[in-house]
């Protein structure tokens, strides 16, 4: 089963190189959407803070920052109590560019189910959701079963 199980990875990552594809016309690359990311989910974040959570050199972020900065992707605002500290925050740019992304990975799974009827739709819809809500109490528990799991496999 675990092959076949597989191809949902197959099918993410064809539709993420299409997003990334379709995205990078407007100026934004993978790596910048993961800036972009964390920055939304972390309002008022600092370069320290980003670089802890996504692995960046003082560089590579700073550089990053003044190009999101740059595009008018983010808003960078001093700390009011440690001015050497700048606070990062997403732009609205940045909810159209998610709406964009969203559209464009929607347009994308439409057309790779036009050939299901409508009781195929429905079947699949369970089953995938029925997969995300196990996953996201997996995740949200900090995967204690995948884990036991793959502990197993190591000792077989």
């Amino acid at each position: 089963m675990s092959e076949e199980m597989r191809e949902i990875t197959k099918i993410a990552r064809e539709v993420s190189k299409f997003t990334v594809k379709t995205m990078k016309a407007e100026g934004i690359g993978t790596g910048e959407f993961d800036f972009i990311h964390v920055i939304r989910h972390n309002p008022g974040i600092t370069q320290k803070g980003i670089r802890e959570i996504l692995g960046l050199d003082k560089g590579a972020c700073a550089r990053r920052t003044a190009s999101l900065e740059a595009k008018g992707y983010l808003i960078r605002k001093q700390d009011e109590n440690d001015k050497r500290n700048w606070k990062l925050y997403a732009s609205d740019k940045v909810e159209r560019l998610k709406l964009s992304k969203v559209e464009i990975e929607n347009i994308y799974y439409d057309w790779l189910i036009q050939g299901f009827n409508e009781e195929e739709k429905k079947t699949f819809y369970f089953l995938l959701h029925t997969l995300y809500l196990r996953n996201k109490t997996e995740s949200k528990a900090g995967f204690p079963h995948v884990q036991k799991a793959v502990k197993e496999h190591e000792n077989q």
